[in-house]
């Protein structure tokens, strides 16, 4: 049991921690106890006298009903009561009072503190005895006291952990309002550009057309520069609308049947891959839980990408399929043996404007795989990548599964 109160001691006064930094900190130096009051020390003494009183009284009683054998006994529970209430002083008062009354009123010779050979036995088993009550009193007062204290410690970090939780929650609104202020300039600045950059592309067109014949090779490339700037900047102004524009639409979620959707996604992109041989594994895939025009834009950007990617290879293998379903979610995947990418640059790969290959090589505005994780995590799903340099990349994306409700 001391053990018990040491540990819980140890726990109280070392292994403090501090909720916000996660650091332990010094035990606290101890504090005075405060002084009893003298109303409290009078109830504590008063207590192992008064014990005592009542245990001659009872023993007077249990020795006219011919139970002289429990009087021991019940001088033994005055003892411990004391030590359980009062504290040890006051039982270790309570156990010299009672040996005294003990063998005053009930040990031949009666009335004197004089002991025969006979009785002699029953004052070490008494000492005996009221020693293990009040060293268990002792201990129990310990263990109560590193309890009250592991209590307080607790309670302290409690409210620390709950203001700290409205913080969060208080800097989390802060964040969110931000994002929106943010969503809400780029969608802005996006849109008011829209016009000024297809002006400066209409215009360059028709300087190109009407002045070809009086400009030199170096003027008709500097135009033919301006133009494919301008027409990169309208792509990448367009991207940024339609990146802005996902976080301010609401979803219309419904039951999608992703087998059809993806093939009028390689349709669509049909027209951008004649002239090149392209082999196409398209498997079965499963029904899922999303808005059918959001998961179209993920899909068309990710087989855009495979498309993309395997430009330089003779025969290019784009596989689409699904694998590894779960209770909750299905997985899709799309995968080509093109170019891949570095493993190490993957962090890297769903950043807004983040490209981890060169305008000359492929070109791109660095925001279409943003896309894809703004809608996907919308969704609820998850979306990922594996790849290595010049063996082709497979993107998975994981959606809730057609039926449940997702929050």
């Amino acid at each position: 049991m001391q053990s018990a109160a040491n540990t819980l001691a140890d726990f109280a006064g070392r292994h403090r921690v501090n909720s916000a930094t996660g650091t332990q900190t010094p035990p606290a130096k101890a504090t005075a106890a405060p002084r009893h009051s003298s109303g409290r020390i009078i109830f504590r003494y008063g207590m192992a006298l008064g014990s005592v009183a009542a245990a001659t009284a009872l023993g007077f009683l249990a020795d006219r009903c011919n139970l002289h054998e429990s009087i021991f006994t019940i001088y033994l529970l005055a003892v411990a009561l004391t030590s359980w209430y009062a504290g040890a002083w006051p039982a270790v008062i309570a156990f010299a009072v009672g040996e005294f009354a003990f063998d005053y009123f009930f040990t031949p010779p009666l009335y004197s503190l004089s002991v025969t050979r006979e009785d002699i036995a029953y004052f070490p088993v008494f000492t005996l005895f009221s020693g293990l009550l009040i060293w268990f009193g002792v201990v129990r007062r310990r263990v109560e006291g590193a309890l009250r204290q592991s209590r307080d410690v607790l309670k302290a970090e409690v409210e620390q952990r709950r203001a700290l939780n409205a913080e969060l929650a208080k800097r989390s609104d802060e964040l969110q309002a931000t994002n929106k202020e943010l969503e809400a300039f780029a969608y802005s600045v996006s849109h008011d550009l829209r016009a000024p950059v297809r002006h400066i592309a209409g215009f360059t067109e028709l300087l190109q057309k009407h002045s070809d014949a009086v400009l030199d090779d170096k003027s008709r490339h500097q135009i033919s520069m301006i133009l494919d700037s301008a027409k990169r900047m309208g792509r990448l102004v367009d991207d940024l609308l339609a990146f802005s524009r996902i976080g301010r639409a609401e979803a219309q979620k419904t039951t999608v049947h992703l087998e059809p959707l993806m093939k009028g996604v390689v349709d669509e992109i049909a027209p951008d891959t004649k002239g090149r041989k392209i082999v196409w594994h398209i498997g079965n895939l499963p029904i899922c839980y999303g808005d059918p025009a959001m998961l179209r834009l993920v899909f068309g950007n990710l087989v855009s990408n495979a498309v993309k990617f395997t430009r330089t290879c003779l025969q290019a293998e784009i596989e689409i399929s699904s694998v590894n379903h779960t209770s909750d979610e299905v997985v899709v995947f799309v995968k080509d043996n093109g170019v891949g990418f570095d493993m190490k640059y993957k962090d890297k790969l769903f950043g807004v404007f983040q490209r981890l290959h060169s305008q000359e090589a492929f070109e791109g505005t660095g925001i279409g795989l943003a896309t894809v994780q703004r809608i996907v995590q919308g969704h609820g799903g998850r979306v990922w990548a594996e790849a290595s340099v010049n063996n082709g990349a497979t993107f998975y994306v994981a959606l809730p599964k057609a039926g449940r409700v997702n929050a």
